[in-house]
């Protein structure tokens, strides 16, 4: 089912931790809640809704993503902490629905030993402009999947002095990004090309999924509510 291909987007666009290469944590972006709507677009598939949002609750803060289609549906979350600006997995849950099936999986803090990967979403952002990662000499990044099994990844920022990865354009409007390269290092024929927003570090701009050099799966942003609903 190419739902499958989904997961292996949102996998992929998970892929960092507290564990990559780059320490400098005092650089790191200053979180900013927000409230997102996506187009997610699965070759063979019709287009669907992804929510994402990323709000403050109390000490900690929940970032939470939702997707359905007619057959299916999922979502995820997770509640992490910034101590010394360093993220840090409190509890992460996930569950999935294919024509009436599905599964659900939870995580405790003791479960996961370096970032669950909807948090490390936000923490990839945050640190891919601080860190010198280039396609030569890409990041090493480590997470934990949906059951708690460690995963390796890479990636590398693209040029910022690009005029075309610089600012991007997508239904939502026109914004500065930051843009990275993941690299699936067990799948070498598989990558995925991330913009996120330059001032709402978490905030995907646009995602594409290439397998094979083809374009294989691609989100959008297409509705932005900031802090305050604007």
């Amino acid at each position: 089912m190419r739902i499958a291909h989904f997961y292996a987007l949102w996998l992929m666009l998970a892929a960092a931790s507290a564990g990559a290469n780059g320490n400098d944590t005092a650089s790191r972006a200053v979180l900013q809640p927000f409230e997102a709507e996506y187009r997610l677009e699965v070759r063979g598939w019709p287009s669907a809704t992804i929510t994402h949002r990323l709000v403050e609750e109390e000490h900690h803060w929940l970032s939470d993503m939702r997707f359905s289609v007619t057959v299916a549906r999922g979502h995820e979350s997770s509640r992490f902490t910034l101590i010394d600006g360093q993220a840090h997995s409190l509890m992460y849950e996930s569950g999935y629905s294919l024509l009436g099936i599905g599964d659900s999986h939870h995580l405790r803090e003791a479960d996961i030993p370096s970032l669950d990967r909807q948090a490390a979403i936000i923490d990839l952002a945050r640190r891919a402009e601080s860190e010198n990662c280039t396609q030569n000499a890409p990041c090493d990044v480590n997470f934990v999947d949906h059951r708690g099994r460690d995963e390796y990844f890479q990636y590398y920022s693209l040029p910022p002095d690009r005029e075309d990865l610089a600012r991007i354009s997508v239904p939502a409007g026109t914004f500065d990004a930051h843009s990275v390269v993941l690299l699936d290092v067990e799948k070498p024929d598989r990558q995925i090309r991330i913009s996120y927003h330059a001032d709402y570090p978490g905030l995907i701009l646009q995602a594409i999924y290439q397998k094979d050099g083809k374009r294989d799966t691609q989100i959008t942003l297409t509705q932005l509510s900031e802090h305050g609903g604007n």
